[in-house]
């Protein structure tokens, strides 16, 4: 039982994209009803919400039936892209009643704000964004995840048993820094993997596919999180740069003029690995 919720606590997900799935399915596992998944049109959003909802013993709807549903969620959980989360707020505020019911959206660089309109008709509101990648095809577990909450008193106490029945850990983040969290939820992750489709074209330099390429990076990447989870990023560096190779990296920065934005993407890593890492010879590199 949640803070201020009798009974079993049913959750509404608004959206059924890739967080929208991951996030129903653990709900589910944890023991919450799913009792709808809301589709913000018809069509493809529609399509993938009544999929989503058939996995999770649920009703599919769309956000123009819901007002007729008799939808009796406590929590309302939106999952759509930061763009849209207003507006399905705001489609959804005349159509339920919102006194007493907690309101979250997962959006990592907005804050709770973006839900104001059901606020003001009785809602209690937070954003609550897990710090994890969700694509297609994959299904992480939230077990270990951490969370970055912000919001109304009585939604963040929610959110934060949520959270802990999901198996994560949270924590509170200031309004303001959400844009600055979200930066570095980029690095962590998507700008991560342009670096390894960047790697991949350094591959092909040397005679390696694409697919080789992967399969041949793996042993290494693995070992490199490995020893930052171990040594910290200081210990886990290694390579010329570290070692004040200098004319290595000058044979690197030769061959890679012939990918000129992988060039960019050596620079801009190594002025970095200058400036935050233990390196030798750094005024001459």
């Amino acid at each position: 039982m949640l803070p201020g919720m009798a009974g079993e606590v049913r959750v509404a997900i608004v959206g059924a994209g890739n967080l929208g799935t991951a996030l129903a399915g653990s709900l589910l596992g944890a023991g919450y009803v799913v009792e709808a998944v809301i589709a913000c049109s018809r069509g493809t959003s529609l399509r993938k919400a009544q999929s989503l909802a058939r996995q999770v013993r649920g009703r599919a709807l769309t956000d123009a039936s819901v007002g007729l549903a008799a939808l009796r969620a406590d929590l309302i959980w939106f999952c759509v892209p930061d763009a849209e989360i207003a507006r399905a707020a705001s489609v959804l505020a005349g159509k339920l009643e919102w006194k007493g019911k907690i309101a979250l959206h997962s959006s990592g660089a907005l804050g709770s704000d973006e839900l104001a309109v059901l606020r003001r008709r009785g809602a209690h509101i937070a954003s609550v964004h897990p710090l994890m990648t969700f694509v297609r095809g994959s299904r992480p577990s939230l077990t270990g995840v951490p969370f970055a909450l912000e919001g109304d008193r009585a939604a963040v106490r929610v959110a934060r048993r949520v959270v802990e029945d999901l198996g994560g850990h949270s924590y509170a983040i200031r309004k303001k820094d959400k844009a600055a969290y979200h930066a570095w939820g980029t690095f962590a992750s998507p700008l991560l993997t342009s670096l390894l489709a960047t790697a991949e074209q350094v591959a092909a330099l040397a005679g390696v596919n694409r697919r080789e390429a992967k399969r041949r990076m793996i042993p290494i990447l693995q070992q490199t999180l490995a020893n930052y989870a171990a040594l910290d990023a200081a210990g886990a560096f290694s390579g010329p740069i570290v070692r004040g190779d200098v004319e290595t990296v000058k044979r690197h920065l030769r061959v890679l003029r012939k990918v000129p934005a992988a060039l960019e993407v050596y620079m801009a890593l190594a002025c970095s690995a200058l400036r935050y890492l233990p390196v030798k010879k750094k005024a001459e590199l």
